[in-house]
């Protein structure tokens, strides 16, 4: 019974470890004649503590309003180190980092990120994970490690590249 009752709590803890982790730090109301709100969360990306991902999303208080729509942005707010780097999944599905609940249809927002080795960017995809109206809804946000510790510097591509800038 006690062991019962340890895997149900440890369970529980990390539900809640990985869902719901967002900071609520703004709600705006979109009228006197809706019960929907455009909420702001703020994450802060557990492996990379120096990346926040501020998130807004429309939330349908009795409501069943559809709350996809999300938009996502993520900046650098403290240091990224080379250790906090090589902490992270590099695979090309990366890993998520934040997961929450949307409604009671089993709706869920995830924001996964991807490691771009050969731009030296960390990418934070966020996305439904139910299909509405024939689409995942998704946003895309990008941290450059450019000017932290953890860039290594790295001879130019090839004239010819397609990741070659030129100035003009």
């Amino acid at each position: 019974m006690n062991k019962g009752i340890f895997v149900t709590g440890g369970l529980l803890s990390l539900a809640l470890l990985v869902s719901g982790c967002g900071d609520n730090v703004g709600e705006v109301s979109l009228g006197w004649f809706t019960t929907k709100d455009v909420v702001i969360d703020a994450v802060t990306d557990p492996k990379v503590p120096g990346v926040t991902c501020h998130i807004s999303r429309v939330e349908a208080n009795l409501d069943l309003a559809d709350p996809s729509d999300m938009s996502i942005a993520c900046r650098q707010t403290g240091p990224i180190t080379a250790a906090d780097i090589a902490t992270i999944d590099k695979r090309k599905a990366g890993e998520v980092v934040f997961s929450e609940s949307l409604s009671v249809l089993f709706k869920r927002l995830k924001v996964r990120r991807i490691y771009d080795s050969a731009h030296q960017t960390l990418l934070y995809l966020s996305y439904s994970t139910k299909e509405v109206k024939g689409s995942h809804k998704h946003a895309l946000s990008s941290v450059p490690l450019w000017g932290t510790a953890a860039w290594e510097p790295r001879p130019h591509a090839a004239a010819g590249g397609s990741s070659a800038v030129t100035p003009r």
